[in-house]
């Protein structure tokens, strides 16, 4: 049995020592250290051993075991890192180049306008009030002075869900639905941004959606003189400090009196130019006095409390302050049109 030992060995070391890859070596392992490999036959004759000759026998195949193994754990390794080795030649990346640049966002110019605004008028102590965009008949038209059968509704050529329901076509609900949760108590200071929607044919200066931005204050004692000292440092604050307004008469039927306002051309700087068609004055926003309808409708009494508001497009506003002709540029999702507009 000894003899068999010292051959087993001889015979597996001179094979793995010719062995080519993992897998001849897996075969090698399996045929001398497997269930039925050759070790394993030789130690089935241990029980014909006398009880002196099976310790002495039993250590040798040992040692046959753990010379084996070693050598196979050595082949295998040097295998492994030779496989590894070629993987990394074959995959090798090159340091030095430079990296790709991941493109990062930021904001939409329509986003820093409607930041800048509510700024400026959190600065003045107004809230910012929020709402649907799928909005009622009632809160769109009738709580504000307009019912069913206004004409004034023509003016707005509106998005119908069904007869009662409809995408709003102003932030004016917004006013609604706050006047009306504070139950006739004052004061209210709101600034409403949202989009709105509007049956319209897109151009160069209308879309079927735009964002709007409205402002509403009601307390006792609020006067026009109120309304056109707040728009004009608005005016100043966003177009600059030798900006001037002008007020022109004007209706909604939800303020009365109403006016339209408008800025001093920022390109000729009220001179007269192709932007302000000679005039030297741009319209930036609607405004008046809330009309005591509205005002009543919603719970407040109109002989001891007054209000203005005031409505912006908020699309309207950057075109003036950043120059931009064409209002679906804030739409088509041009790059090289919104890049312009990072700021990091």
């Amino acid at each position: 049995m000894q003899e068999k030992l010292v051959e087993l060995k001889e015979a597996a070391l001179a094979s793995l020592s010719d062995v080519k890859d993992l897998a001849e070596l897996n075969d090698l392992r399996v045929k001398y250290l497997g269930k039925r490999g050759a070790l394993t036959e030789i130690m089935k004759g241990m029980g014909k051993l006398s009880p002196e000759e099976r310790p002495v026998m039993g250590q040798q195949a040992n040692e046959v075991r753990a010379v084996i193994e070693s050598l196979l754990k050595e082949k295998t390794e040097a295998f492994e890192q030779a496989i590894l080795q070629e993987k990394l030649e074959s995959q090798r990346i090159d340091v030095t180049l430079p990296g790709r640049v991941v493109a990062r966002g930021a904001k939409h110019p329509l986003t820093l306008i409607v930041e800048q605004i509510e700024d400026l008028f959190i600065g003045l102590g107004f809230e910012i009030a929020e709402g649907p965009e799928v909005e009622t008949d009632y809160y769109n038209f009738e709580a504000l002075n307009l019912p069913k059968d206004h004409p004034a509704r023509d003016m707005q050529d509106s998005f119908y869900i069904t007869e009662d329901i409809l995408m709003r076509t102003h932030t004016s609900p917004n006013q609604a639905r706050v006047m009306e949760a504070k139950q006739g108590e004052a004061p209210v200071k709101i600034l409403c941004p949202g989009r709105v929607y509007r049956r319209d044919d897109d151009d160069a200066t209308h879309s079927h959606v735009f964002t709007q931005i409205e402002g509403l204050v009601i307390d006792e004692n609020i006067r026009m003189s109120d309304l056109k000292g707040i728009l004009l440092f608005f005016a100043q604050e966003m177009f600059g400090s030798d900006v001037e307004i002008r007020l022109r008469p004007s209706f909604f039927p939800f303020t009365e009196p109403s006016a339209e306002v408008d800025v001093t051309c920022a390109v000729c700087h009220g001179t007269g130019c192709r932007v302000c068609k000679d005039t030297g004055w741009l319209e930036i926003l609607g405004s008046g006095m809330v009309h005591p309808k509205v005002l009543e409708m919603s719970g407040y009494d109109s002989e001891k409390y007054t209000g203005f508001a005031f409505g912006m497009g908020v699309e309207r506003i950057a075109m003036l302050k950043y120059g931009i002709e064409d209002i679906r540029h804030f739409y088509n999702n041009d790059l090289r049109f919104l890049k312009q507009f990072n700021r990091r």
